[in-house]
């Protein structure tokens, strides 16, 4: 059984697979809803969220309200009358009036193990925290931020390796695939709706700022390194070398080097990388980018750039 009309609320391109997923199952996606278009570069030309360039060239309605609460545009939801509303990473918080609007509710796709890491980073979050696992929750929205009734799950194990790039783009497949799986038991009546607790076992997944990259070598080699990797692609993480941003892009945390050399203080910087103490073990840089030039291997950058042990990193 499949209903007759679904609007799809989503901007960034984590919510792209599930656009593109529900198509794929030839759901009736009536209408699209997205974030107005920004202005980009130095042009301030207008730039359509991904989710829109997939709706576009499916022929789909597209709506951008700048506040979803608008009278106007509730309207023209009203109007639409969809039997179910999809959101996936929209970037407004959705009124009651909407909520309550279609007959299955309105599903949403979280990207964590909920109640775990509510909020707007989720996936940052839970790798700089250092989670063995995390995974998508697909939930019945209600008024309460990330609050609402639990319908399925899929874990999702954190490797080493990932970042918050390669993470978010595992958790946004995921996240499609459960829609599709979930969608058929809403629709039936056979999902079970599970509460979740009012507090959540993790602290709020706050949204990541650029400031967060400034790198605090007073902090374990542990926590440096995952918080690299959490703020990989963005912000990044970063250092000042001779007074210029100096980014971090891949490093490794190794148990020895915190000793009587102070915090920031590299201790090595050879073929292997550039190894800088730490409040707690050492931390070794292995792909780097001084401001102005390209991001680079330790070990390339060192080429052009040497840099003597004793130097100081700061922040």
């Amino acid at each position: 059984m499949r209903m007759n009309k679904i609007v799809f609320m989503g901007s960034p391109d984590f919510a792209v697979p599930a656009l593109e997923a529900l198509l794929r199952e030839n759901d009736p996606v009536i209408g699209v809803v997205t974030q107005p278009d920004k202005p980009k570069g130095r042009s301030g030309s207008l730039v359509p969220t991904p989710v829109k360039e997939v709706a576009l060239r499916h022929g789909i309605p597209v709506y951008q309200p700048r506040k979803v609460r608008d009278a106007a545009f509730i309207e023209t939801l009203k109007e639409l009358a969809p039997d179910l509303i999809v959101v996936s990473a929209f970037g407004q918080i959705i009124p009651k009036e909407i909520l309550d609007m279609p007959r299955y509710g309105c599903l949403n796709i979280h990207g964590s193990l909920l109640p775990k890491y509510r909020g707007a980073a989720p996936i940052q979050w839970a790798l700089i925290d250092g989670e063995k696992e995390t995974g998508v929750t697909i939930m019945r929205m209600g008024e309460g931020l990330d609050t609402g009734d639990m319908i399925s799950r899929k874990v999702v194990p954190i490797t080493p390796e990932d970042t918050g790039g390669s993470l978010f783009d595992k958790l946004a497949s995921a996240g499609a695939e459960l829609l599709v799986e979930t969608i058929p038991s809403v629709l039936d009546g056979t999902a079970v709706y599970e509460k979740q607790p009012e507090e959540s076992p993790t602290p709020y997944a706050k949204m990541i700022k650029k400031e967060m990259g400034l790198l605090q070598f007073e902090r374990s080699a542990e926590e440096l390194e995952r918080l690299v990797r959490g703020l990989s692609p963005w912000p990044s993480a970063f250092t000042k070398l001779d007074g210029r941003t100096f980014k971090i892009w891949r490093c490794q945390a190794l148990p020895d080097g915190s000793g009587t050399e102070a915090p920031g203080t590299i201790l090595s910087a050879d073929r292997e990388g550039i190894r800088v103490a730490c409040g707690e073990g050492s931390l070794l840089l292995l792909e780097v980018q001084l401001e102005g030039k390209k991001r680079m291997s330790a070990d390339a950058f060192l080429r052009g750039y040497p840099v003597a042990p004793g130097t100081k990193l700061t922040s």
